[in-house]
């Protein structure tokens, strides 16, 4: 056994020489704000939890309640037994809430795209894909079998030339990021759909940070530039601002029909567990009765950004509640990231590979939840550790 797995052992020890192996934190408390962490309270600027609701009181109300009703599982796939009502009424408020024709729903957004993109396109078809996709937009390529072809991040004069070099094809599909995880950064997707449609190319955008973030109350890039009816397919999660876990694709009835006889996670996995669901059915309720969640996220985030900015960091491309604080070495941000959490303040670093070598960051994720208290708290930490660090001047 030691001789098949002593790689491991090296591989490992490499990472740790280079900056890049990864220090999992366990939280000890609700995630919310502020979180607790080996018997700390810190303040929480780590989590995707866009929008607070990941411990909402409606939220949990609605998961002890449906328990009470139906139950923890279903029990089987979606396709056998396991689709309850519930799950059909998710679909059919976050289709109302997408503004689509039609949703369904899967266990992750990472699931949701290994169901899509396989089930659209395969051998003989091309992939035109943004070079900054996230992993499982990757991954769910690769499965598909479908020829790729990678275009420079949100360069719209690469893409036409890329279509125009690929002359052998079945199917076409683009395929984008709507915000980019790591630099926060928009997709131009209003240009995407013109070259989609001067082509005949099908359009998927993948909103994971667009949903409860763009859009009037947090629907999306679709809504945010008005392309309803003209992006054929988005992929979402409900792991960030709907602050539960799951998956979603929403677009044409065809697509999401067809979805429901071809999407292998659909037909082979077991589907969303009843507390899960009903606290997503509570999340898309609290978005459409009102703004004030997605108001507040965008305020809390313009005040963060201009104070890092004024300080001297460097926040990169960021268009939207995602900063990164760009420190270039992995080793750097580590230390940081150490540094931020002995000052009271949660913030991992990231390295390769979830980003280029050389463009190490620590992404500062902030929350409707956080007060103005913590705002303030939380810059004066971030400035004195800039400082000490030698970040900033």
């Amino acid at each position: 056994m030691e001789n098949l797995l002593g790689w491991i052992d090296e591989e490992r020890e490499q990472l740790a020489n280079a900056g890049l192996l990864f220090t999992i934190r366990t939280i000890e408390s609700p995630m919310d704000a502020w979180v607790t962490i080996d018997g700390r309270q810190l303040l929480n600027f780590c989590a995707n939890n866009y929008l607070g609701l990941a411990n909402h009181p409606r939220l949990r109300e609605a998961a002890k309640a449906a328990i009470d009703r139906y139950g923890i599982g279903p029990g089987a796939v979606r396709v056998i037994a396991g689709t309850m009502g519930l799950h059909l009424e998710l679909e059919q408020q976050l289709a109302a809430f997408k503004q689509a024709e039609a949703c369904i729903t899967f266990q992750s957004g990472f699931m949701a795209n290994l169901a899509v993109v396989p089930a659209l396109v395969g051998r003989g078809d091309v992939i035109f894909s943004d070079e900054l996709n996230h992993a499982s937009i990757i991954d769910a390529s690769r499965l598909s079998r479908a020829e790729i072809v990678r275009y420079a991040h949100n360069d719209i004069a690469d893409l036409r030339q890329k279509i125009a070099d690929t002359q052998s094809y079945r199917r076409r599909l683009i395929i984008t990021d709507g915000v980019f995880s790591m630099d926060g950064d928009i997709a131009l997707l209003p240009a995407i759909v013109e070259v989609a449609e001067e082509h005949g190319i099908l359009v998927m955008v993948d909103d994971a940070h667009g949903e409860g973030v763009l859009g009037k109350g947090g629907r999306g890039i679709v809504d945010h530039f008005d392309l309803h009816g003209r992006v054929h397919v988005e992929v979402g999660t409900l792991s960030k601002a709907f602050g539960v876990v799951g998956g979603l694709v929403a677009g044409d009835r065809r697509i999401i029909e067809w979805l429901r006889q071809r999407a292998r996670p659909f037909l082979f996995s077991s589907a969303m567990t009843v507390p899960d669901v009903a606290a997503c059915l509570e999340a898309t309720k609290i978005l459409q009765e009102s703004t004030a969640l997605v108001d507040k996220l965008w305020h809390n985030a313009n005040v963060l950004k201009a104070a890092l900015v004024r300080m001297g960091f460097n926040i990169g491309l960021s268009e939207t509640p995602i900063i990164p604080l760009m420190l270039g070495e992995a080793p750097l941000a580590q230390q940081f990231s150490r540094r931020l959490f002995d000052e009271g303040l949660f913030a991992a670093p990231i390295g390769f590979p979830t980003v280029a070598m050389g463009k190490a960051r620590i992404r500062v994720m902030n929350s409707a939840s956080h007060s103005q208290s913590d705002l303030e708290q939380a810059l004066d930490i971030f400035d004195r550790v800039g400082r000490d660090l030698k970040v900033i001047g």
